[in-house]
């Protein structure tokens, strides 16, 4: 290799590599500044039988700790004695549960959570909830009059099965 031609080559990658790095320090800032939240605490979800068919009431409750937004993060759901039950992480276009030794993918979180609980929760509600935002979904009402002590409550009425979500955080 010629020595000009070497020296092309060098500039080449640097400047590669300065790109790169520029996108990566880009990439990096962005993430720091899109606002992330985290909140750990019990949560319970009640479903109700419904008319139509012979199921009786359902519920789940665990402890969980949450990290990030409606669009990137993750849910850690835990069983009374402080071990994963699950975990769940999800970003634009995937979302992954690791559960019981195995790992599935669904195309989103609220794909995931559906599986997961048996019926729909509005994930992008709840962080607004969350955050003492009455976000209004059709069908749910939810209640923050508690939320300033970490209680909040959401009840689904329509469509069937009815639903009860209660969530108290940590302080």
């Amino acid at each position: 290799m010629t020595s000009r031609r070497a020296i092309a080559v060098l500039i080449g990658l640097s400047a590669s590599f300065l790109v790169a790095g520029c996108a990566s320090i880009e990439r990096a800032n962005a993430l720091k500044s899109s606002p992330s939240a985290n909140w750990h605490g019990r949560l319970a979800l009640r479903i109700a039988a419904t008319t139509t068919e012979q199921t009786p009431d359902q519920s789940f409750s665990a402890a969980f700790e949450l990290q990030g937004t409606p669009q990137q993060g993750d849910l850690l759901l835990l069983t009374p004695l402080g071990s994963t039950a699950a975990a769940i992480h999800w970003m634009p276009g995937q979302a992954v549960l690791h559960a019981r030794g195995e790992t599935r993918q669904f195309n989103d979180l609220d794909q995931l959570i559906t599986q997961l609980l048996g019926t729909p929760v509005p994930v992008t509600a709840l962080f607004a909830w969350l955050a003492g935002q009455a976000q209004e979904v059709e069908g749910w009402q939810v209640d923050l009059s508690a939320q300033d002590q970490g209680k909040i409550l959401a009840r689904r009425l329509s469509p069937e099965p009815s639903a009860e979500l209660r969530v108290v955080l940590d302080n």
